[in-house]
């Protein structure tokens, strides 16, 4: 069962984050949410578990706005090209996770 508010769906991918980094202290795991809206598939808002404030927006700022109905390959693009850090490949695999849940979702929902 789902429970739909203002027409929007939240959405959480997860990955496991490298050694060495400083999130790694306080999670095992990267994740990475966003509120989509139901209708046309736009990211609404997005956060994720980075250890700074800084890079939490960053990536906010890059995925906000981006459309799941066209496809994964613009925000993997954005991440890739856009962020340098050591959890590059943690959150390109939260991000292909949360797309998989986007997938399976957006058809039980309407």
């Amino acid at each position: 069962m789902f429970f739909v508010l203002n027409n929007t769906l939240f959405i959480a991918g997860h990955a496991r984050l490298p050694q060495g980094m400083a999130a790694k202290s306080v999670f095992d795991s990267l994740t990475i949410t966003v509120e989509v809206d139901l209708k046309y598939g736009v990211i609404l808002d997005a956060s994720c578990t980075l250890a700074t404030d800084h890079g939490r927006n960053f990536v906010r700022n890059l995925l906000r706005g981006n459309c799941l109905q066209d496809g994964i390959d613009t925000p993997l693009n954005l991440i890739q090209t856009y962020y340098r850090g050591k959890a590059t490949n943690a959150l390109v695999a939260a991000l292909k996770d949360l797309y998989i849940q986007y997938e399976q979702t957006k058809g039980l929902v309407k």
